[in-house]
Order: C-alpha cells, then structure tokens, then sequence
C-alpha cells in the first residue's frame, strides 16, 4: 500500500484532507514537531503521546552520525528505538550538511561531522538506504537548498542537481521495494524566489513521481512576501490528489498563509526553540515570560488556551522557573508551545470544513502583526 490523500474539505485554495499511510491515517493540515536526534528537545514520548502530534520529525544526518543507522535498525527502527508508534518523518539530512561548507559534485557530497570531524558522503542513494534504516513512514529524497541570496548561477545547479537526484533516489527507492517496507518517498521543489526555476523545478519532480511533494529552499532567509510569491507560483503545479509539505516553517501568520496557498504540512523548530528561551505562543501574539510584569501573574500562560498541558500553572510560576534555571521550565513551555501549534492547526482545519478559513486568516493575522510593546521586549 502507497500514501494516499484523500481532499475532504476545501475553503478557497486551502484544503482539509486525510492521509493514509500503512500505519495509519491523520488529517491536514498539520504540524510536525521536530525530533532531530528521535527526540523532540526537552519531551518524552509519553509527552508525545498526550500531546498526539500527527507525525514526528526525525533527522537522518544526525542519526547516522550518532548512533549510527545499523543501532537504530537494529532496535527496530525508529519506532521501536523511541517507543513511539505514531507517523515518523525523516528528512535527508542535505539541509544540515549543506551548512558544514562541504565539497558538492553531481554526484553528491562530502562533508565533515560536527560531532568528531569524521569525513562523509551523502549521494541520492545513500540518503534512501540510510531512511530505510531507520524504518519512517514518509522520507525526503536529498536536495540542493542554497542559501536565499544565492546568484542565478547557484540556483540553476540547485535545481538542476535535485532533478538529477530525484531520478536517482526515486530509482534506488522502488528498486530496494521502499514501499513494501510501509515507507513513502516525498520529491522536493527547489528554485529560490524565481518563479520561473520554481515552475520547472516541480515540474521535473512531478515527472519523476513520488507520494507526496515538498517545497524547499523558502523561509530561509528572504522576506515573507517573496516567499509566500514563490510558494503562490508552485503550489498550484503540483498534483492536487498528493500532499503538499512546506519545509522549515513555523510561525502562526506563515502557517495559516501558506494554507491558503493549498499546503498540508508543516514542520519547524519554532515552537521548541522559542520555549527554551522563555518564549510562550499565544492568542496574543509572543509572551515573553521573562518579563517583570508577570511576576505575579497569576494567569495561566494564555487564557484563551484552556486546553494548554501548562494551564494549570502561572505564568508568575513559570517565570520562577527560568529566573532560577530550572530545567522544566524549557519543558513546559515546550509543552505548551507544541500544543498550542497543534491546536491552531485543528481550527485551520475545522474553519477549513465550516467555510471559515478566512475569518481565521484574518484573526491571526490582526494577533500576529500587531507591534510588540516595550514591556513584552525581551530583558523588560
């Protein structure tokens, strides 16, 4: 059995849908959290468990590093390696070993580990052996992400580099039957903000054919604008009876405006990293929990958030914790921030249904945008 979409609501370009996978079935759009060492920083899996995210992240390049693909295996894959019997996503890990400044040729790339300078090689083959592994539910093929002020010559090579290893990860994964192990392939779309590199980017990867299609190579640097323009000129080209994922975003108002661009998943690092710096999301926008106005608040981190796995304690208390490097801290705030991604995206999709979608759009749009005032500065 191969992925399937299933489109059960749409509200302009964005869709609510269902994907089925041999393990199961979840609904967009979604949220993913990142576990990139098969742990999201800071939670258990009993914690994933409750908070009962879609699908997981996890990140080939540093487990191949540490412990290694043949212990993972070994354990029973990711799964059993983490106890974890939800929906795991490995991404190829290209993203990261792009920033170690390796040596690309076309038929792959050698890189030094950031964890004891041991020399690697990652091609399109390797990447899906490395996925099999590990045993995911979807994995990501290896692509060329070049940084967002790349000149046209850099581009071209990115797009032109991921088409090539598209062909040949596709080829490497049905030749090693990636299927009837219960995994899915994803392609990814390359090409900068130009528009025109975007258009045969993902037409070269729908050629090729895979589960699902990810867009790449935006929200790394450039203005929102840009890049939702971009994502505007690529989403429509791609099947709409397939999923469509956008790499590395986060942010409420990025979100729910690349819903409307007809996107059903999501993953980011957003949500942990902001909450081990005593960042909280809520409907009013960031809370800083650091500052002194909330030392004897005794408001739950955001009211309008009752469901929140922290709204039992203050934000005062909370506050507490991080003035005194308490550990838990991070973890609550961790807690709270995944859930409260989660849940936006369960009313993106119940608006979706209701016909809703926009007046949701424009809710968080009026929270999001408003300028931060002094006193919710960080340090105040």
């Amino acid at each position: 059995m191969t992925l399937q979409f299933d489109v059960l609501a749409q509200d302009g370009q964005a869709r609510k849908g269902r994907i089925t996978t041999p393990r199961g079935s979840f609904t967009t759009p979604c949220f993913m959290p990142v576990g990139t060492r098969a742990a999201v920083r800071t939670l258990d899996t009993r914690d994933l468990e409750i908070l009962n995210p879609s699908v997981v992240l996890a990140n080939t390049y540093h487990l191949m590093m540490r412990p290694g693909p043949e212990v993972v295996q070994q354990m029973g894959g990711v799964h059993g390696f983490t106890g974890w019997e939800g929906h795991v996503l490995t991404d190829s890990g290209g993203y990261q070993v792009f920033s170690l400044d390796p040596k690309v040729d076309d038929d792959g790339v050698t890189f030094q580990s950031t964890y004891d300078g041991s020399t690697h090689r990652f091609t399109a083959e390797r990447v899906v052996d490395v996925q099999l592994q590990l045993g995911s539910d979807i994995q990501m093929v290896l692509d060329v992400c070049p940084p967002s002020d790349a000149p046209d010559s850099l581009l071209r090579q990115a797009v032109d580099r991921t088409a090539a290893w598209a062909i040949r990860a596709r080829r490497r994964f049905l030749e090693t039957s990636g299927h009837d192990t219960g995994a899915n392939q994803f392609g990814i779309v390359q090409g900068g903000t130009d528009l025109a590199l975007r258009a045969e980017s993902a037409a070269r990867t729908i050629e090729v054919g895979f589960d699902g299609y990810a867009v790449g190579g935006l929200s790394v640097g450039e203005r929102q604008d840009r890049m939702l323009e971009a994502l505007a000129a690529t989403s429509p080209l791609l099947p709409g009876d397939q999923p469509r994922y956008f790499m590395g975003l986060g942010d409420p108002i990025g979100l729910v405006e690349c819903v409307a661009l007809g996107v059903d998943m999501f993953d980011c690092v957003l949500p942990t990293r902001l909450a081990r710096h005593g960042t909280a999301l809520t409907w009013e926008g960031r809370l800083n929990i650091g500052n002194s106005s909330f030392a004897t608040d005794d408001r739950p981190i955001d009211p309008e958030f009752p469901a929140s796995p922290v709204a039992r304690y203050s934000r005062a208390y909370i506050r507490h914790l991080f003035n005194v490097d308490e550990p838990s801290a991070a973890r609550l705030l961790t807690l709270h921030n995944v859930a409260w991604l989660l849940a936006l995206m369960e009313s993106v999709q119940d608006a979706i249904a209701a016909g809703t979608f926009g007046l949701l759009r424009q809710r968080i749009a009026e929270v999001w945008n408003r300028p931060v005032a002094e006193d919710e500065q960080p340090g105040h």
